[in-house]
């Protein structure tokens, strides 16, 4: 795609980056048949392509977002399907990326929609906060009917969905060593929201990791690794959530070698494997947020390989989702299914496993139309196999898929974890007991 950027454009690094990826689009169309919203919506602004036709028009001539704008690039989950589709190489990630960082800068949107914005970015990425935000929503989560045939309070009444009915109880970041042959030593990400939904996932992954060979640890002062505020085009504190991040690693990488940034939360782990990519031009972090990109995994590629044999007969059939920020955006794509097939698990993939479930971070409270749309269509797709639980990598991914379908959503280590001796999820209690407590002979 031509393009007619200044040369004092040229030198804002961002516009650089962009320019760069603009041209390498041709203009295919191939991106389309991949991308959930054009699938859905049938606009071609609401394309890949599309929205780079208006990114483009908008960096060149420096507009001031319209609101047509705005709503095309607000649509767009970032599940980057259409990175894995485009033969041309584009990464439409940075595209979207800075397109968001733009028009949250020169865009000034309704108040309800700012005020929605700031309360998710002051209370999500924050655990304490989350959990009383919770415990405030959930003697009201009947109410989430009624407040989503209100067309100003649809995203109240989707963040009301969320709620879970019953507060789990907190998992303590303890460190524990490996048994029996040791491999190295793992940081474990603690995260925001998935440590208060479902602190379950720590408990599993630490077992595993532990029985895989690794010390398992954590890093004091680490918190939310910035990818919530950065999907909503809130780049400066991204940079300072990923400076926090490194800071707390660095302290902990002092007391021995670190062989993993292990997470347990494909979005997340997203963003920390992009660390290197968004502070690039910052001499204080670059060369550490390079390093620690470089070994931030994804707990089944760590663990890929390195399990014993399971020790419960795990026959059951198991309808794998790909979480887009795994799919696409790690390409971590065969250990999952590998791990969960080693494990005696029969492994089922669903009609339409490129297209995202509509969860995208925020998105299903941002844009909870479309969300749903594409929920309920992913929740088909699962629920039409059949088996006997979901397995999903990613907490944003569970919720959204958990209050759609018909069929249990495990975290991927919980099953895993049942089938080398771990408690039995309770995604499996529909399950017979003498299911879920047998053991291999």
């Amino acid at each position: 795609m031509r393009t007619s950027f200044t040369d004092a454009q040229r030198r804002d690094p961002e516009v650089a980056a962009s320019e760069a990826e603009i041209r390498r689009c041709v203009h295919c169309g191939f991106c389309t048949a991949t991308c959930p919203t054009y699938v859905l919506l049938g606009d071609e602004l609401d394309s890949p392509r599309g929205r780079i036709y208006l990114i483009k028009d908008m960096l060149e001539n420096e507009r001031r977002p319209t609101p047509e704008v705005v709503t095309h690039i607000d649509r767009c989950l970032s599940c980057l399907s259409c990175v894995t589709t485009c033969p041309s190489g584009v990464d439409y990630r940075r595209l979207i990326d800075h397109a968001r960082t733009y028009v949250e800068r020169n865009h000034r949107r309704p108040w309800p929609e700012r005020a929605l914005r700031w309360g998710l970015a002051h209370i999500l990425p924050y655990p304490h906060r989350l959990r009383l935000a919770l415990r405030l929503a959930r003697p009201i989560r009947g109410l989430a009917g009624p407040l989503g045939r209100a067309p100003g309070l649809k995203s109240v009444a989707a963040m009301l969905r969320l709620a879970p009915a019953q507060e789990p109880a907190p998992a303590p970041a303890k460190a524990t060593p490996a048994i029996g042959e040791r491999r190295g030593r793992v940081i474990l990400l603690q995260g925001c929201a998935e440590s208060v939904l479902t602190p379950e996932v720590r408990s599993a992954a630490v077992r595993l990791l532990t029985k895989a060979g690794y010390d398992a640890s954590f890093a004091a002062g680490e918190g939310c690794c910035g990818a919530l505020v950065h999907h909503m085009g809130r780049h400066e504190a991204a940079l300072v959530a990923a400076r926090r991040n490194i800071d707390a690693w660095s302290r902990a990488a002092e007391n021995g070698p670190v062989a993993a940034i292990v997470v347990t939360a494909s979005g997340c782990g997203s963003a920390v494997k992009d660390y290197g990519h968004l502070l690039r031009d910052d001499s204080a972090y670059a060369e550490r947020a390079a390093a620690f990109a470089a070994i931030a995994k994804d707990v089944t590629e760590v663990l890929d390989g390195a399990l014993p044999q399971p020790v419960r007969r795990t026959d059951l059939a198991v309808a794998l989702h790909s979480a887009c920020s795994l799919n696409h955006g790690q390409r971590v794509r065969v250990e999952p299914a590998r791990l969960l097939a080693v494990a005696g698990f029969q492994v089922l993939s669903p009609a339409e496993a490129h297209l995202c479930c509509g969860s995208a971070g925020v998105y299903n409270i941002l844009q909870p139309d479309i969300a749903g749309h594409l929920g309920r269509r992913k929740a088909a797709n699962l629920d039409g196999l059949r088996a006997d639980v979901i397995a999903s990598g990613n907490i944003g991914c569970a919720t959204q898929i958990g209050g759609l379908a018909k069929t249990p959503v495990a975290h991927t280590v919980e099953l895993l974890d049942w089938a080398m001796g771990g408690p039995a999820p309770s995604a499996l209690a529909h399950l017979p007991a003498t299911e879920r407590h047998q053991t291999n002979a």
